[in-house]
């Protein structure tokens, strides 16, 4: 086996490392109705996965003035319920076996900071490099930045997330994109941007990235 050609790992948050969609969609609808912008039903749930995130804010006839008031109050909520939202199983293992591995770890997502390492705990302190509370086209931007003030080669850098914004922002960045099988967008949807790669369970991120080995 080859080394990895990675020397900074970065994930994204919800739905990839936190399991937030059942929580995602139980609030949706009451701030659908707050921000006036059409409601979810269930039978567009599995359209909208397979939607790039401009996509889903034409679906939904949001104005695009109100996405930082909405981003605001979502994560107002998710402070709320924060104990609603669990890591995805499997996650702590493979984040220790990442450090073990001294693989350096970052984070660039559009949730806040204080969310994330309550969800995180004790992991958080695992996480050299954050960038938190992107505004929703803006991850390009931040993983741009915090690879630089990092002081990594973007082509040294994984970014691994579960929207197709993600791969946008990989692609913004000059690094490489891994989706993940188990997020809020649909894998066919994933695969159909090319990823650098595919993985399929938490369990195959620290194998592949760690020993170049089939996710």
């Amino acid at each position: 086996m080859s080394a990895t050609p990675y020397r900074l790992l970065v994930f994204d948050f919800d739905g990839t490392l936190a399991d937030s969609f059942p929580w995602f969609a139980r609030v949706i609808n009451d701030v659908a109705d707050r921000y006036r912008f059409r409601r979810i039903a269930p039978h567009e749930t599995e359209v909208l996965r397979g939607l790039d995130a401009a996509g889903i804010v034409r679906h939904l006839g949001i104005a695009p003035w109100k996405l930082p008031f909405i981003s605001r109050h979502m994560h107002g909520l998710a402070a709320r319920d924060i104990g609603e939202i669990p890591l995805f199983p499997g996650i702590r293992e493979m984040l220790a076996d990442l450090d073990a591995a001294g693989m350096p770890l970052a984070i660039v997502s559009s949730n806040t900071r204080a969310n994330i390492e309550a969800v995180l705990g004790a992991d958080a302190g695992r996480f050299r490099h954050h960038a938190c509370g992107a505004a929703l086209f803006g991850k390009g931007k931040r993983l741009r930045a915090l690879i630089r003030d990092a002081g990594f080669a973007p082509e040294t850098v994984l970014y691994v997330g579960d929207e197709i914004r993600d791969h946008d922002a990989a692609r913004a960045a000059g690094c490489d994109f891994a989706a993940v099988a188990w997020g809020y967008t649909r894998v066919e949807a994933m695969r159909a941007t090319r990823p650098a790669l595919v993985l399929t369970s938490p369990h195959a991120v620290a194998r592949v990235v760690t020993g170049r080995v089939t996710p």
